[in-house]
């Protein structure tokens, strides 16, 4: 699908689009099947899904259903505006505080979210390790979990203050990931993660 050139030169022409701009445009031009798209910083980001990703992403969804129900609030791919220049991220998981309430157009405030879970891509993982983590530690997101299918491991990053995650640690595909103590409270199992 085209944009219509007078969209172009409209954009071009105004000092700077807003987030809400910038998905407006997208929408009209729908990311080919198959692709996430997502705002880093003021930059469109198109990733493929793939087979692993999804998989671990399946399975990590499934843990927190069993912990929290089918009714939980929990997220894929859905866009939540975070704070920092033009960010609009759509986490491969969010996991929402009970209880929370989406604003007058239906989106989640990033105050709500309380576990993010990002299954690293070639082509975007510089994000997820980066600008998306720190934003993450910025917005007060308790646990961050990068699953890294290339490294085999995942990486945990909890004790958000200012700008930063106070507390790291790393764990091999096949070992379980303690979040007991956390706002998430359980053991992920990685026993099963794929890798590439």
């Amino acid at each position: 699908m085209t944009v219509e050139l007078t969209e172009r030169i409209e954009m071009a022409e105004s000092s700077e689009p807003s987030l809400d701009e910038m998905f407006e445009l997208l929408e009209r031009m729908p990311a080919p099947e198959g692709y996430r798209v997502e705002i880093v910083e003021g930059a469109i980001c198109m990733t493929p899904q793939r087979t692993t990703h999804w998989d671990i992403i399946r399975r990590v969804l499934r843990q927190l259903e069993d912990r929290f129900g089918e009714d939980a609030r929990i997220t894929s791919d859905v866009r939540i505006d975070f704070p920092g220049y033009l960010n609009g991220f759509c986490p491969d998981l969010a996991k929402i505080a009970e209880g929370a309430v989406p604003d007058e157009h239906g989106n989640i405030s990033y105050r709500d979210v309380e576990f993010v879970l990002e299954v690293i891509s070639r082509g975007t993982g510089r994000n997820d390790y980066g600008p998306k983590r720190d934003t993450y530690a910025v917005a007060g997101v308790p646990v961050y979990l990068i699953a890294d299918p290339y490294q085999r491991q995942c990486h945990v990053f909890m004790e958000p203050k200012d700008d930063e995650y106070r507390a790291q640690r790393t764990v091999d595909f096949g070992e379980p990931i303690d979040l007991t103590g956390t706002v998430v409270d359980l053991v992920i199992s990685t026993e099963q993660f794929p890798h590439d």
